[in-house]
């Protein structure tokens, strides 16, 4: 049983996709594969008779080739204004609750517990969970109500790799930044940065990967190039996700389009390195 986590410098830099594509990678490779995110945020859901998770770890699923279960998100947070959510558990609607409730009140209670809950359930039956974070694990005012980041890291004793959007510019000073603002307890379990969406020069960027390595004395793991993806999107403020049938025609599409994502990964980051981490 290992795990591996990957965390990003803001959201949309790239971990929903990057936990794909290593799941894919590593099921390619033999391992018995799972992804697992313990809260997410989202209106796009995956609904069946028995219960609803979010649609990102189901996607992830497939790059898998695991079962669908409630385990792979046990929480889902349905945002509907006025800072509140209906909270979903193991898959079941809970209750709506305001944020200062659910953050005061619940998460690092029967939240933290939930989520454990699934972890090990997971890592017993999984020979690797690939685990995604949720948002910046550097976000300050938010720390110590953070499930989803660097506590759920260190309780599934997991590497964490560190993904940041270069396309929107700023990627060293967010790699460098986050590595400073996270608790020190926990930056030793940064094992590596990837930059993701890249378009140019790789090697225009090289000088820049010594001296970030010189600062935070972690080292740069892979350059992900910006491909055009056909993959359902979460929803977020810069895209417009739509529903989606899931009928086998389009499943089919998904897995078509895991394939070409994990080959793209796969020949872009160092992935002797990541499995010589699991070791």
């Amino acid at each position: 049983m290992k795990s591996l986590m990957i965390q990003g410098t803001s959201s949309g830099a790239g971990k929903t996709t990057l936990v794909a594509a290593l799941c894919r990678i590593f099921s390619d490779k033999g391992y018995r594969v799972a992804p697992f995110k313990s809260q997410n945020m989202s209106n796009f859901g995956y609904i069946t008779p028995d219960f609803e998770i979010s649609r990102a770890q189901v996607i992830q699923a497939f790059g898998a080739r695991c079962n669908i279960t409630p385990d792979l998100n046990p929480i889902l947070l349905k945002p509907v204004g006025n800072y509140s959510s209906v909270v979903y558990l193991n898959g079941k609607r809970f209750k709506k609750m305001h944020a200062k409730e659910y953050y005061e009140k619940f998460v690092n209670s029967e939240g933290m517990k939930l989520a454990s809950k699934s972890l090990k359930t997971l890592q017993k039956d999984f020979d690797l969970v690939i685990m995604e974070g949720a948002g910046s694990p550097a976000e300050i005012n938010l720390q110590k109500y953070d499930i989803a980041n660097m506590k759920m890291a260190k309780k599934a004793n997991a590497n964490v790799l560190l993904v940041t959007d270069i396309d929107k510019g700023g990627s060293f000073a967010s790699l460098a930044g986050t590595m400073a603002l996270i608790e020190k307890k926990y930056q030793k379990l940064v094992k590596g940065f990837i930059f993701n969406k890249f378009r140019g020069d790789i090697d225009v960027l090289k000088p820049g990967f010594k001296k970030l390595k010189t600062i935070t004395q972690v080292p740069v793991i892979g350059t992900i190039p910006l491909i055009p993806l056909n993959l359902p999107e979460e929803d977020s403020l810069n895209s417009n996700p739509k529903d989606i049938v899931w009928n086998k025609k389009n499943i089919q599409k998904i897995d078509n389009e895991l394939n070409k994502l994990s080959k793209i990964v796969k020949s872009n980051i160092d992935i002797n390195s990541i499995e010589k981490m699991l070791q």
